[in-house]
């Protein structure tokens, strides 16, 4: 993983709750131009996800603004 592509496809994703049978499970579903992928999560794992998108949603750079 040391050489990674400099473009991406395009994600979407969104948690769709906690399963009723397994309520210890955050699933978050990913859909990309190659299709959907569904991934079950901890709480631990959902909270790192979580702070981890947070601290690197801070460093984004502010959009340019159309001419």
């Amino acid at each position: 993983m040391t050489q990674r592509s400099t473009s991406a496809d395009f994600v979407t994703a969104f948690a769709t709750g906690w399963p009723e049978n397994q309520p210890d499970l955050l699933v978050l579903s990913l859909t990309t131009q190659k299709g959907v992928q569904d991934f079950a999560l901890t709480k631990e794992q959902a909270l790192l996800v979580a702070k981890t998108v947070k601290r690197t949603a801070g460093q984004l750079a502010v959009p340019k603004k159309s001419a």
